[in-house]
């Protein structure tokens, strides 16, 4: 049996006649619920520290029932969210890199950022405004510029942009999947299929119980995406879920969007929310599109996954308006979940009340994939060392009251 995610990634099976199994162990120093896009980083991270970590995953790891899969996710340094981004920002870059190095798998794809919308909107001056505060290499477009670099998009008159280069995509999928090899290469031992039931701290230490047994441990890290809101119900956490619809439609001239001519992009349709999207990515056919706004709300456990007659406009809107060379025939159709924090900030804490057992990361809103391997590197320092030295005071707990 071969399976590869990479090139370079190849693991083997050679029909052995017998399997040896090592009794399970039932104590950790950490145990992390959830091995999604977060989680699997802070596994990462906690097992190069040489700390003993347990991940608990009740689906696959990775799946597709959550927000790590779709085949891309933007990355960009001009944060128009926050200016305080930057700098978690730049450090996700390095370990971004420094993850494809380890485990020879390319993950990162800087072929540039344009965000575009009107002169007073959110996104071009919250952008821009991000751009000079950090010193960060950018363009500053007019509808003129727009047009003569990417005459792709049909844009209004009073519409400008900011464009970086170094900005880009991350393949969700391979990102979640590298951080799990390297978690399990430093001696992290991860579940699958195994769901959590419940949880406590105490002074002596954190139970878990899971659908087959209970493990114990010195601290306890959740990053459990959607399911969040459950297993935080006791900490008065406000996260709304909602679901969110991925489009990819056939171009008419499907050359015109090769990421070497047409970079990653967003357009502000609404203030502070907008469409997204890519170009066409090699073997993956289609241009992929979405609109960056928290729907209605759902539970994760019975929202509809299939995609409903209603979806396709949600795409098409912005593909008729703003780039119609786009708005070809559908290909495909997904779903997603966001985890919205009532400001949309993120939320990545030590718990209080919980006898300094209990790290959350959690509320990422749609726009933290990007994030990912810093925030594995902050939680690792909140579990290690009680905080970090990164500036994280934007996500404390405490700004909720």
């Amino acid at each position: 049996f071969e399976w590869t995610d990479c090139k370079q990634s190849i693991l083997r099976i050679h029909s052995p006649s017998f399997f040896i199994f090592a009794p399970m162990k039932k104590n950790y120093d950490v145990i992390v619920i959830g091995v999604g896009t977060m989680g699997a980083a802070a596994c990462s991270h906690l097992a190069k520290q040489k700390v003993s970590v347990l991940g608990l995953e009740q689906f696959d790891i990775p799946h597709n029932r959550g927000a790590h899969h779709g085949l891309s996710r933007m990355i960009r340094q001009s944060y128009y969210e926050h200016s305080d981004y930057v700098p978690l920002l730049k450090r996700a870059y390095e370990l971004w890199h420094e993850l494809e190095d380890e485990t020879g798998c390319k993950l990162l794809t800087l072929n540039g950022g344009l965000y575009i919308g009107p002169a007073n909107g959110e996104i071009v001056k919250g952008s821009l405004q991000a751009a000079l505060d950090h010193n960060l290499p950018h363009q500053h477009l007019d509808r003129a510029a727009i047009s003569e670099r990417f005459p792709q998009f049909s844009l209004p008159d009073d519409f400008e942009a900011l464009y970086e280069d170094n900005a880009g995509f991350v393949v969700p999928e391979l990102a979640v999947g590298s951080h799990v090899e390297l978690a399990l290469r430093n001696g992290a031992e991860l579940h699958g299929h195994e769901a959590v039931i419940d949880w406590t701290t105490d002074a002596a230490g954190v139970s878990v119980t899971t659908d087959q047994t209970t493990y114990q441990a010195d601290h306890l890290v959740i990053t459990a995406g959607a399911w969040s809101a459950r297993l935080l119900k006791s900490l008065g956490i406000q996260l709304t879920i909602t679901r969110q619809v991925l489009g990819w439609t056939t171009p008419r001239q499907q050359e015109l969007f090769a990421p070497e001519r047409f970079p990653c992009w967003f357009i502000e349709t609404e203030p502070g929310f907008g469409h997204y999207g890519f170009p066409i990515l090699p073997g993956q056919p289609g241009f992929k599109s979405a609109l960056h706004k928290p729907a209605t709300a759902v539970d994760p456990d019975t929202v509809e996954r299939d995609p409903q007659p209603e979806d396709e406009a949600t795409i098409r809107s912005a593909l008729a308006s703003y780039i119609p060379d786009a708005n070809g025939p559908l290909l495909a159709l997904r779903t997603c979940l966001y985890t919205n924090s009532s400001d949309s900030h993120f939320i990545i804490d030590r718990a209080p009340d919980h006898h300094d057992r209990l790290t959350l990361a959690t509320g990422f809103s749609g726009h933290g994939f990007k994030f990912a391997p810093v925030v594995g590197e902050i939680i690792a320092d909140l579990v290690s060392i009680g905080k970090s030295s990164h500036p994280i005071d934007l996500f404390s707990l405490s700004r909720f009251g």
